[in-house]
């Protein structure tokens, strides 16, 4: 007996020493290719672009990773409590690997050959997660006990804890706690609840097996284990206990939570990102803070939809978009029909389900039934053409019919809200409505730095991506004769110049047919001064301004502004606005006016910051020069943070040419086709309307000294927008509801008057000086050494109280 005894124990003792030979075997082997623990603190953990506006709402996320990270001294006691019962209830005793749970996966293994349960602890995990693979071998369990060894010896058990849980995918491309909860519960992880808590520690074990959006059964049925297990341990009280246990599933998928729509302006974000850090872009948490304004790029999606919105009815309805048949609206099964249909911006589908005399009641998805009443459908005349529409609507009848689906809008956008929330909501109201085919566009730039302030490049990036601010090429109009006089005035005209508007033919092989060029409206006005013949628009003395400046003289001077003259016709047509510019372009060129002359550079990123919140990149300040700008630009230190401190604007027009054309342009407001501007009831505004030939494209640009807007009006595919439709009617109105909040409690913005600039009393019908006594003698601005001769000591007014006497004030 003694002799098996020793037998045994000598056989206890080989087995030992070969296996701590095999082990260090393994550790000498494989402890060259482990990972040093210090790269943990500095890991950088995916994290996705935000993308911000300058007062910091949140308009765009874009990555594959929902990842939100947090320190543990953020997340609450109890879900670190939570993710320790269900994971390793002894973290925080053990040195980084559990034995009895090695022991228990040890077992499986040689019963079953394979390991199930794993017994990793989540310093293990971590080293998982962070280092290596998730294959599961014996080779990548023993680096993985090795790391975690190494990993306890050289950090906290709270950094540790810190890394798990900023590190775990918990399922719906949530990755780390904080993001996960809101993902499923739509809030920080210091607001949730114990039962979120523990349904949010039950995922790390199979997050789609215990999901509670894929499967609420199996995940509430390991909720309340976990809950079990808190309450074991003495982390949960028995009354919190049965209290979470008995909690309903409370979790539903939350999107990104932006809170600013502004797609068109989100894309340009992403795009420039993406050019300047590549693919890394969307994995290494950057934080961009852009220039637009959110209370503006509010205002410009609601002008841009109601614009279009407005064009549309104007023209008719063009029919149902579906119709649903008799035996699916008996099914009751609506909700799942009208999901074929999309959603735009406001616009919902809805079906009729059936119609009365003055109303049609219609189901949608989003409320249920719904009433239409027949006042809100009474502009759907059907539509026959651009310029024609049928007979005026008697009743619904007339337009509906029974299973048509159709799109509607709800009349009250936030009484539908409230009433969706109650518990026995009120009958919703929605008005009939239809997806706009027209499209447009509108920009708004600080008018001196060049920021851009508010964009939307069409009805719904849903609808269409194409971003028309940016990327459509059209035919400006007379939205381009602002840059036509400008040069004029440069060139010794005076906006006093009188210019003959007559008919004229031109019979040139360039342009292969006879040009018979007109006024918008068929008629001629003889002699006209350039600041009428402006604030009128009368093309056909824009046209001979052009012959008078030269061609190649009006493209020298658009380029001297910087403006695109690469799709420009060299003809006589330039001066009705031919060439293409893209609306980004005609609302650059009006800033440089705005702003007296100065070069503008639209740039949309303020600043962006890294993950830690260091800034990367920040825009530089604007510094407008009259002379000497490469010289001031040389003597600008360089700065040390890797980005231009400063960027030079230098002058691009003569400022007082800029000061009498901002005076011609506030006449357009005044009297001319921009009248309806008037409702701003500033006197600091100035514009122009343009529309090309048959109504193709409609466009106003205006400003004051401090901001910049251009709204565009057109259809894709060019095409006639149908009589009437003017810059001044399809794009003027988008412009005054968009600036009615740009501007709302600005104080007014006046160009500076510059030095040179003389007042002097004219004859409006010659344009000459007035004699003394004459009595319809105006007001008009001059360049000093354009006055017109024979000068009166009565009828001259210079220095500094010439402001108070300017033409918009005295004609």
């Amino acid at each position: 007996m003694i002799r098996f005894t020793r037998i045994t124990a000598w056989f206890f003792l080989i087995g030992i020493s070969l296996g701590a030979i095999v082990l260090s075997s393994f550790y000498l082997y494989l402890r060259p290719g482990l990972p040093g623990v210090e790269q943990l603190v500095d890991i950088r953990l995916q994290t996705p672009l935000r993308v911000y506006s300058s007062d910091n709402r949140l308009i765009a996320e874009f990555g594959e990773k929902r990842r939100a990270p947090i320190t543990i001294e953020q997340i609450p006691t109890l879900q670190l409590h939570a993710f320790l019962a269900a994971e390793d209830a002894r973290f925080y005793e053990h040195s980084g690997v559990d034995i009895k749970g090695l022991a228990r996966a040890a077992v499986e293994l040689i019963s079953t050959g394979s390991i199930r349960s794993g017994g990793s602890t989540i310093t293990m995990q971590v080293a998982k997660n962070y280092f290596l693979t998730r294959d599961r071998t014996f080779i990548r369990k023993f680096n993985e006990i090795l790391l975690a060894f190494q990993i306890e010896r050289e950090l906290p058990k709270d950094q540790i804890l810190e890394l798990y849980l900023n590190k775990i995918y918990l399922g719906n491309r949530a990755y780390g706690i904080e993001a996960a909860a809101h993902v499923y519960y739509g809030k920080s992880v210091k607001q949730l609840e114990l039962a979120q808590m523990a349904m949010l520690a039950g995922l790390p074990k199979a997050p789609s097996a215990y999901n509670p959006l894929a499967d609420p059964e199996r995940a509430l049925a390991r909720r309340n284990w976990i809950l079990q297990r808190m309450n074991e341990l003495g982390f949960a009280s028995n009354s919190a206990y049965e209290l979470a246990s008995g909690a309903p599933i409370t979790a539903r998928f939350h999107g990104a939570e932006t809170e600013l729509n502004a797609d068109y302006i989100a894309e340009m974000a992403r795009g420039e990102m993406v050019q300047r850090f590549g693919d890394e872009a969307y994995t290494d948490g950057y934080a961009v803070h852009l220039t637009v304004n959110s209370e503006n790029q509010q205002a410009a999606n609601h002008a841009i939809k109601n614009g279009l919105q407005a064009y549309d009815q104007r023209h008719g309805f063009r029919g149902a978009v579906g119709e649903l048949d008799e035996s699916t609206l008996e099914s009751g099964d609506l909700a799942e029909a009208l999901s074929n249909f999309p959603t735009y911006a406001a616009l919902r589908p809805v079906v009729v389900t059936s119609l009365t005399d003055d109303a049609a009641e219609v189901y949608t998805q989003e409320f249920g039934a719904a009433t239409m009443p027949f006042e809100t459908m009474a502009w759907a005349r059907t539509y026959e053409n651009q310029d024609r529409r049928g007979p005026a609507l008697e009743k619904p009848a007339d337009v509906l019919a029974v299973g048509d689906v159709v799109y509607a809008e709800a009349i009250n956008e936030q009484e539908v809200t409230e009433q969706a929330a109650e518990a026995e909501p009120k009958a919703v109201r929605v008005a009939l409505s239809q997806l706009p085919e027209v499209q447009g566009s509108l920009i708004s730039l600080d008018a001196q730095s060049g920021g851009i302030l508010a964009l939307s490049g069409g009805y719904s990036f849903q609808q269409s991506k194409y971003n028309r601010a940016t990327q459509a090429r059209r035919q400006p109009g007379s939205n381009f004769k602002p840059f036509l006089y400008l040069s004029a005035l440069e060139k010794g005209k005076t906006a006093a110049t009188l210019i003959n508007d007559a008919p004229i033919v031109f019979d040139d092989a360039s342009l292969e047919t006879i040009w018979r060029p007109e006024n918008s409206s068929g008629e001629f006005y003889g002699p006209t001064r350039l600041r009428e013949a402006l604030y009128r628009s009368r093309n056909l003395v824009s046209i001979r301004l052009l012959r008078s400046v030269g061609i190649d003289y009006a493209i020298d001077y658009l380029n001297q502004l910087k403006i695109n003259t690469t799709q420009m016709q060299k003809d006589l047509s330039l001066a009705l606005g031919s060439g293409l510019l893209t609306p980004m372009e005609v609302a650059r060129g009006f800033a440089v006016i705005a702003n007296g002359g100065y070069d503008v550079k639209p740039y949309l990123i303020e600043r962006i910051e890294d993950s830690r919140g260091n800034i990367v990149y920040a825009a530089p300040s604007i510094i407008q020069c009259d002379d000497n700008c490469a010289e001031i630009a040389q003597q600008t230190p360089t700065p040390e943070v890797g980005f231009p401190a400063i960027q030079i604007a230098p002058r691009l027009a003569d400022e007082r040419s800029v000061y009498i054309l901002h005076s011609m342009l506030r006449d357009v407001i005044k009297r001319g086709t921009g009248r309806r501007a008037l409702a701003l009831n500033r006197d600091d505004i100035a514009g122009k309307t343009g529309t090309t030939n048959e109504q193709r494209d409609a466009w106003f640009s205006g400003f004051n000294h401090s901001v910049a807007t251009t709204a565009w009006v057109g259809f894709d595919q060019p095409r006639p927008m149908g009589r009437g439709e003017y810059g001044a009617v399809a794009a003027l109105p988008i412009w005054l509801d968009y600036m009615e909040v740009a501007l709302a409690d600005k104080p007014p913005a006046h160009m500076p008057r510059p030095n040179g600039i003389v007042t002097v009393k004219i004859d409006p019908e010659t344009g000459e000086r007035a004699a003394p006594g004459n009595t319809n003698a105006v007001f008009e601005l001059f360049r000093e050494e354009n006055v017109p001769a024979q000068q009166s000591s009565d009828a001259i007014q210079t220095g500094e109280d010439g402001d108070t006497m300017l033409p918009q004030e005295l004609f």
